[in-house]
């Protein structure tokens, strides 16, 4: 089906995975955003899946890059290799890559320098137009929010580099807030706890296996003393230098996260402030919808509901959201030139 017509494309560029999707299939590459290469031979040796199981393992002539950092690209050459590996395993190889057309989902906060790195990266790839979305508005397309109507609505989308937060009303993002305080930020904030509290250093990995499975934002009072959650935690003891492992509880990771996600409550608070009455009225009433990993940290949406006393939802595709935002907003190319930054060349 990709032989000779234009091909719809959208991805999510994210820090911590890239998504993309094709018009008519759906979301069909989900992989780590991470590259593995051999420095002495100068070749790439993993994308992805792979290259990712090789953090903290590699030897010193393979070099495991994540080309992208806080949301941003801070490797481009990286950048465009894996995102050239990303493309042809997504569509048919034998197919011609000179007629895409491509929505990329970027952070609210990046620049107009960021942006065009990264329609750079895109281009490279052959992509005949090439449209920049802000990522919360892709979110909010992609988990059906009313973006057309004059009633506001809210997004946060909490991926592995940034926060990106927006209200939303006729077609345009009213306010927003873009903090590079994620779920990245989350995971170091496991690795400080273990070393501070356990004399344990975890990597990378481990810290962010505990945010996955007992790590939360709210403690249910079933959740506490015996009753809470427990999983092994694998690393260095600092003192000896041996490997140890230690069991960790829920209220251990719940106390190490507190700070982060806090950043994160704050930054939503500000968007509320920064509101028009009117549409302030119009959250009231419709609450906030949450996309993104992040999204996904059990008792986040309590926690914010809380801290703001407004109806807080997970959308059901939050780890989609973006990409699919971004894909299917290509069916109507008049209200996309409306949301995102176009340059034709």
């Amino acid at each position: 089906m990709f032989g000779f017509g234009t091909r719809d494309v959208g991805i999510d560029l994210g820090t911590a995975n890239t998504l993309v999707y094709v018009k008519g299939k759906g979301i069909i590459l989900n992989q780590p955003s991470v590259i593995a290469v051999d420095t002495y031979a100068r070749r790439i040796l993993a994308v992805g899946v792979e290259a990712k199981r090789m953090i903290g393992k590699t030897p010193k002539h393979i070099k495991v890059v994540r080309p992208l950092e806080d949301g941003v690209i801070s490797n481009f050459e990286m950048t465009a290799e894996m995102l050239r590996v990303f493309i042809s395993k997504a569509l048919d190889h034998g197919s011609r890559f000179s007629h895409f057309r491509v929505v990329v989902g970027v952070p609210s906060g990046v620049t107009e320098v960021e942006k065009r790195a990264v329609e750079e990266v895109v281009r490279q790839m052959g992509a005949k137009d090439v449209y920049i979305l802000e990522e919360p508005m892709a979110a909010a397309i992609g988990c059906g929010l009313p973006i057309d109507s004059p009633t506001g609505c809210m997004v946060a989308d909490i991926g592995g580099g940034t926060s990106d937060i927006a209200i939303i009303a006729l077609e345009g993002i009213v306010t927003s807030t873009s903090l590079r305080h994620a779920g990245d930020k989350l995971n170091e904030a496991i690795i400080a706890y273990m070393r501070k509290n356990y004399e344990l250093f975890i990597g990378e990995k481990m810290a962010e296996e505990l945010k996955i499975e007992i790590g939360c934002a709210y403690l249910e009072p079933d959740e506490r003393g015996e009753n809470a959650l427990k999983w092994p935690a694998s690393g260095r003891d600092i003192v000896t230098g041996l490997p140890q492992t230690y069991i960790v509880t829920s209220q251990d990771i719940h106390e190490a996260l507190e700070e982060p996600i806090g950043v994160i409550i704050d930054g939503i608070k500000q968007t509320l402030e920064n509101a028009p009455p009117a549409i302030a009225a119009d959250i009231a009433r419709g609450g906030i919808v949450l996309t993104g990993g992040g999204a996904l940290i059990r008792g986040l949406d309590k926690l914010i509901a809380e801290q703001t006393g407004l109806g807080v939802t997970v959308a059901g595709n939050a780890l989609e959201a973006v990409a699919e935002g971004a894909g299917t907003c290509l069916s109507n190319i008049d209200k996309l030139e409306r949301y995102a930054s176009y340059n034709k060349k």
